[in-house]
């Protein structure tokens, strides 16, 4: 059945009620006859002023000198076209070649001292920067600092009257709430698109520091990256970021609230400072043929190595133990763990809930700040288990394939090892194919702990090696090029 003309303009204010809610406290008392047209008035007036007050503060930026190599690791899923070839526009003139080709983003003005936030990768590698504002004017732009973790970049420009961006608070945004991007997408200098807040706190597992996104419906494109994603305010509240693929309606900005403090930083001192403790880790439910050595844990992060001289070295953490809460939250993915200590200052006392030997235990960890050249232990060598191979069939427990001598100051010279303390037995051969090769045992590696008991000599590791449990194994605890790391032994 189809409605009557008379009907048709109460049913499309109800429609539009049930659309946008948000307005209803501003929509005038009007007879249900009465037409729709004031409220899309309004409507269409609302989106106009926000490129009218957002878009003066916007920015064009050409970045020259950048390769395709430029766009960082992590982010390569989402920049990265079907080809394997990453999206940049080519150059007006169709001059040089894509390797040399401008790389075009966006940013917009935080200040009246011409400061510009945008992202990192935007002017990655670049060595000549510019920006053009909406009014035609061009500046050559200083890059203040850069924040690979964060994706995030300060740019500094000079000039009279620079319009601001008015930054808003991406904590107090709601999903569903309106949401505009302004930027330079496919070289197409202030294209405004608008869309919802998908989602909030969004976590891609992309590596880094950073992983809490909002996500849009929002139009954003190769381009928009560096440009705001505004509030219908007119007001920034994300930095648009990442993009899953083309005009998939799936784009991710980082909150402007989480940009503020990396950008006050980055003015301050050039970098940022971050609270560390030291150690490599890994989800439990990611190490799922070894879960059963690590006892009395259901769930957890695995503590995989401890760096050098780390805050993690000076504590009672020790490798092979899982960190289920931090300060009485729980933990269950790194990436929970790596987002708690951010949140903490550095020098802060962190309490952690760990299970060690099938042993629950509180221990206290002071946070350090994060070195800036700091080089993760999981991109070392390591014996990290869900790297390590089952390439051997089962091995008689008396006959491990592993041959050792005590971790004596002479032996230790012999393989040019250096190690300040004592204790242990230094492995000495390995056979190829062998328990102890599954395990990821190399020569020069010193043992130090099996199932939980000290090894002082090659007898103590022979007599836990001999009662390996063949489906939950033996965790041991060693050294190896002076980071303090984990193996488990299975026959």
């Amino acid at each position: 059945m189809y409605p009557t003309c008379c009907s048709l303009p109460l049913m499309i204010k109800q429609f539009l009620l049930s659309v946008f809610p948000l307005m209803a406290a501003t929509l005038p008392a009007v007879e249900p006859v009465a037409p729709p047209v004031p409220i899309l008035q309004q409507l269409n007036a609302s989106f106009s002023s926000v490129f009218s007050k957002a878009s003066p503060s916007v920015v064009v930026i050409e970045a020259k000198g950048q390769s395709p190599s430029a766009v960082p690791a992590g982010l390569e899923l989402y920049f990265r076209g079907p080809n394997g070839i990453p999206y940049r526009v080519q150059p007006e003139n169709n001059g040089p070649s894509p390797d040399v080709a401008p790389n075009i983003g966006s940013g917009f003005i935080i200040n009246a001292d011409g400061q510009i936030l945008t992202n990192n990768h935007v002017i990655a590698d670049a060595v000549e920067v510019s920006v053009k504002l909406k009014d035609g004017r061009r500046f050559a732009a200083e890059v203040i600092g850069a924040d690979e973790r964060s994706d995030l970049a300060v740019l500094k420009i000079t000039g009279p009257d620079l319009p601001v961006a008015e930054l808003g608070d991406s904590d107090a945004v709601k999903v569903g709430e309106f949401a505009f991007a302004i930027g330079t997408p496919m070289e197409l200098p202030y294209t405004f698109t608008f869309g919802v807040v998908s989602a909030k706190g969004r976590t891609l597992g992309l590596g880094g520091n950073y992983d809490e996104y909002l996500q849009t419906d929002t139009s954003i494109n190769p381009g928009n990256s560096g440009g705001p994603l505004c509030d219908i305010q007119g007001r920034v509240i994300g930095i648009n970021t990442l993009i899953s693929g083309i005009n998939r309606g799936v784009g991710f900005a980082i909150p402007i609230n989480a940009a503020k403090e990396v950008a006050s930083q980055l003015v301050s001192k050039g970098y940022v400072s971050r609270p560390w403790l030291g150690v490599s880790i890994a989800s439990l439910e990611d190490l799922k043929e070894w879960k059963g050595a690590f006892q009395g844990a259901t769930g957890g992060v695995v503590v995989r190595g401890v760096e050098p001289g780390a805050p993690a070295q000076m504590s009672e953490l020790v490798p092979g133990d899982v960190i289920t809460k931090v300060d009485g939250k729980p933990v269950e993915l790194a990436s929970d763990l790596q987002r708690e200590i951010l949140t903490k200052k550095i020098g802060q006392s962190v309490a952690l809930d760990i299970v060690r030997q099938g042993k629950p235990l509180l221990i206290s960890v002071k946070t350090g700040e994060r070195p800036d050249k700091f080089v993760r232990a999981s991109t070392r060598r390591s014996v990290s288990p869900s790297l390590a191979p089952r390439t051997a069939p089962s091995v008689d427990p008396s006959s491990p394939g592993l041959t050792v001598q005590s971790a004596t100051p002479e032996n230790l010279a012999a393989l040019q090892i250096h190690r300040r303390e004592s204790g242990g037995v230094v492995v000495t051969a390995v056979e190829p194919y062998s328990a102890s090769a599954a395990a990821g045992l190399e020569v020069g590696d010193v043992i130090t702990e099996a199932g939980g008991r000290r090894v002082l000599s090659p007898k103590d590791l022979e007599s836990a090696l001999s009662v390996a449990d063949q489906e939950q194994g033996v965790l041991l605890l060693l050294e190896r090029d002076g980071q303090k790391t984990f193996a488990i032994f299975k026959p």
